[in-house]
C-alpha cells in the first residue's frame, strides 16, 4: 500500500490564488476574465495565480470550440483537473461510519459503510483507520487497473461529527449521540491514519460541500437546514461559512417557537428540535395513538396510513421547521435555503406547513427567500468531510 503522509503542500497561498481556484473549482470551467469578474480580481491578477497553478496540474486550459470567433483561435477555458489528488471523508453517526474517497472536485469515486460496534472513542479511531486503510487499497487498485504512471496523492481525510466541534483545534467539546466530550479527533486520527485531519461539524461540512459543490455554488449568502435526528443548520453569509464566536452559530434547533412547550433535552422549553426531531415526533405518535413505535421510520408509516394523530404531529413539526427557518431569513436574508437529511423521507407529510409557517413569520422581502428540499444520502454528509479536507488543503484561512 502506498505511504500516506501528504507529499506536497498547495502550490500557492495567497488569498487571491485561493480565490481563484475556488472560484474555478466550484463555478468553472470558466474563462479568465469571467474569473476575474466573478471572484472580484483584476485580470492580471488571475493570470499571476492561474500560471503556478497549470504548472502544478492542478489547473488546466481547454479550448472552448462553442465560443470559437468568426476569426481567430477560440477562447480558452480554466478548469479544475479533478484527477489531481485525492481526499477521503468520513461521516461518524452513533451507529455506523461512511467513508467515501473523492476526487479534488469532491466526486465520489468509492463510497463505504461500517457498522460502530462501540462508541468509545478507542474503538471509533480504529474503525476509521481501518475503514481509511480500505479506501486508500481502492484507490491503489483502481490506478492499478487503468495502469497509471504514478499515484494519485490522497491528499487529506475530513472527518465530520455532530455536535459542538472545534475546527481550529480539531477537538469535539461535545456530541451528545456519541457521548463524547473533549476528545482530540484530529490529533488522534492523525497519528492513527499519517494523514492531514480535518474535523468538523457534520452541518457545517454538508454546507461546506454545497457552497462549492452543490445548490448553493456561486451564492454568497444561503443556509442549510437540516431534519432529521436533530434539527441543525450551516450559514454562509458573504460567502464564508459562519461558525461563530464559539463554533455554534446556526443552532435553529434550538430556537423557541413555542415557549410554553415542550421540554427540550437542552432544558429550554418549545425548541424546534423538541417538536421536529425523530425523536420528539416519535414520542408524540406514542402518546397521541398509543401504537408502540420502534423509530421514525414507523412512524412515518403510521402517518403515511392516516392514522389518527400521527399526521397532526408531523404538521405541527412542519410549523415548528417553518418558523426556524423564517427567523434564519429574518436575521441574514440568505437567497437560498436548502433542507436536507434523513428525515425528509417524512416531507410529504409537512412540507406544506413548512412553507405556510415560513411564508407567515418571515418579514418582508425576507419571503422571497428560495426554499429547497434537497434529499442528500449519507454518503453526501461524508462527501461533505471530504469538502472541509479540500477546503484545508487549498486555503490557510479556515
Amino acid at each position: 500500500m502506498r505511504p500516506t503522509p501528504r507529499a506536497e503542500t498547495f502550490p500557492v497561498n495567497t488569498p487571491a490564488a485561493s480565490q481563484v481556484f475556488t472560484t474555478v473549482l466550484s463555478q468553472g470551467p470558466l474563462a479568465r476574465l469571467e474569473v476575474a469578474r466573478r471572484a472580484g480580481l483584476s485580470p492580471a491578477a488571475v493570470t499571476k495565480a492561474v500560471r503556478p497553478l497549470i504548472e502544478a496540474g492542478y489547473l488546466v486550459e481547454d479550448a472552448d470550440e462553442a465560443a470559437r470567433p468568426a476569426l481567430g483561435r477560440p477562447a480558452n477555458l480554466v478548469r479544475v483537473d479533478g484527477g489531481r489528488a485525492l481526499f477521503i471523508g468520513v461521516k461518524v453517526t452513533g451507529d455506523e461510519i461512511i467513508g467515501v474517497l473523492t476526487d479534488l472536485c469532491c466526486r465520489i469515486r468509492v463510497a463505504r459503510h461500517v457498522p460502530l460496534p462501540d462508541r468509545a472513542p478507542k474503538v471509533v479511531l480504529a474503525s476509521i483507520a481501518d475503514l481509511v486503510k480500505e479506501l486508500l487499497a481502492e484507490a491503489d487498485g483502481a490506478q492499478a487497473r487503468t495502469q497509471d504512471q504514478d499515484p494519485v496523492p490522497v491528499l487529506g481525510l475530513g472527518i465530520a461529527v455532530s455536535g459542538d466541534v472545534d475546527r481550529g483545534e480539531g477537538t469535539v467539546r461535545y456530541s451528545p449521540f456519541l457521548e463524547w466530550r473533549d476528545v482530540p479527533l484530529a490529533e488522534l486520527a492523525a497519528m492513527t491514519t499519517g494523514l492531514p485531519v480535518t474535523v468538523d461539524n457534520d452541518v457545517r461540512a454538508l454546507t461546506v460541500a454545497e457552497q462549492w459543490f452543490g445548490a448553493g455554488a456561486g451564492l454568497s449568502d444561503f443556509a442549510v437546514v437540516t431534519v432529521g435526528a436533530g434539527i441543525g443548520c450551516g450559514l454562509v453569509v458573504h460567502g464564508r461559512v459562519v461558525a461563530g464566536a464559539h463554533g455554534v452559530a446556526g443552532e435553529i434547533g434550538h430556537v423557541t417557537v413555542d415557549p410554553a412547550g415542550r421540554l427540550c433535552h437542552c432544558g429550554n422549553r418549545g425548541c424546534v428540535e423538541a417538536i421536529a426531531g425523530e425523536a420528539a415526533i416519535v414520542r408524540q405518535i406514542r402518546e397521541a395513538t398509543g401504537v408502540e413505535l420502534a423509530d421514525a421510520a414507523e412512524a412515518v408509516a403510521l402517518a403515511h396510513r392516516g392514522v389518527a394523530g400521527a399526521r397532526e404531529v408531523y404538521a405541527r413539526a412542519g410549523e415548528a421547521i417553518g418558523r426556524g427557518i423564517a427567523t434564519v431569513a429574518n436575521l441574514l436574508g440568505p437567497e437560498r435555503v436548502i433542507i436536507s437529511g434523513e428525515g425528509l423521507a417524512a416531507y410529504d407529510l409537512f412540507a406544506e406547513q413548512i412553507r405556510e409557517a415560513f411564508v407567515a413569520a418571515a418579514f418582508g422581502s425576507a419571503a422571497q427567500c428560495d426554499v429547497l428540499t434537497r434529499p442528500l444520502p449519507f454518503e453526501e454528509w461524508a462527501r461533505g468531510a471530504a469538502a472541509t479536507a479540500i477546503q484545508s488543503f487549498i486555503r490557510a484561512d479556515v
